[in-house]
């Protein structure tokens, strides 16, 4: 029998346990175990491996490559445990199971709450929960079992292979402002009446970042400062309506502010154009509440571009 033949729950939790704390001695309290005890299974672990997952230190332990492996294994073990026992305690409780969808600034105000909606339709029971965040931050907690459904901009750094992806649709972005901003009063909007506002810009590595310094070059110009940088929507909302900023959006999520009010689009064309994506994990795609998240998400999208909905 090999190594994994011998490994049990209670295993998992004592090499999360050390992956966190990077101590026995804390891990062993944490554990209600005692510290030899411990560290005689973490030896008896590593012998049967065959490799060293822990280096240790005065100061405690740091996990070894191999051991940052096994950890990342773990997690989602533990992940996939903590879904079915969502899964079992919604139906328990006359649920149709659980989905945990995470949802980008480009995805949050629109798709997917739209998405949502009809999932609920279609599954009064079911156990919804959203998270929101940037997009690299979502496919990380994807890749580790904690999230089963993913959208946000189109990334080709996925952090692991059982992750599948879609293209969902290409919008191009726009400026945006308060709705009673001085520039809507100009009969024309120019670069040089941007430029005489302070902006508000998302973090630089995002791709709707990447699409606006694509859009500055292309004009032949540069970011002006000084500017504010914010990944956060309720930020962006309250900064933008609360002043004259210049701040940037996608353009399903441009459009939902202004039908709420809370922004208007500066009429200035911009070259760049932003795609966003769904993902999931391939393991988790045959759960019926995951399935429906996904084909509520092509039918929103369906009806927003005017085409005929996907057979379901």
């Amino acid at each position: 029998m090999d190594w994994t033949g011998r490994l049990r729950l209670r295993n998992l939790q004592m090499l999360l346990s050390l992956a966190q704390t990077q101590n026995i001695s804390r891990s062993a309290v944490a554990l209600n175990t005692t510290q030899p005890g411990l560290s005689k299974w973490l030896r008896e672990l590593e012998a049967d491996i065959g490799l060293p997952l822990f280096e240790r230190h005065a100061r405690g332990l740091k996990p070894t490559p191999y051991g940052e492996a096994l950890i990342a294994h773990a997690r989602r073990i533990e992940a996939h445990l903590d879904g079915a026992r969502d899964d079992l305690a919604a139906m328990r409780d006359g649920g149709s199971g659980r989905v945990v969808i995470g949802a980008s600034g480009a995805s949050a105000s629109d798709t997917v709450p739209l998405a949502v909606f009809k999932l609920m339709q279609r599954m009064p029971q079911a156990s919804i929960k959203l998270f929101e965040s940037t997009t690299d931050r979502l496919l990380t907690l994807l890749g580790d079992g904690d999230l089963d459904v993913v959208v946000g901009r189109s990334s080709r750094n996925l952090p692991d292979l059982a992750i599948r992806s879609e293209t969902l649709y290409v919008e191009p972005i726009h400026f945006v402002a308060r709705p009673r901003h001085p520039l809507f009063a100009k009969a024309s909007v120019d670069w040089d009446d941007l430029f005489a506002h302070r902006w508000l810009i998302w973090p630089k590595g995002t791709p709707i970042r990447d699409s606006l310094d694509d859009a500055l070059a292309a004009a032949g110009r540069v970011l002006p400062a000084p500017y504010v940088e914010s990944n956060s929507v309720t930020l962006n909302l309250t900064l933008l309506n609360n002043s004259d900023m210049i701040g940037l959006a996608s353009h399903r999520a441009a459009m939902r502010f202004a039908q709420m009010n809370a922004m208007r689009i500066v009429p200035l064309r911009l070259s760049g154009f932003g795609t966003v994506t769904m993902y999931w994990r391939e393991d988790a795609a045959g759960r019926a509440a995951v399935a429906a998240t996904l084909a509520c998400l092509h039918e929103v999208v369906a009806e927003q571009s005017g085409r005929k909905e996907r057979p379901t």
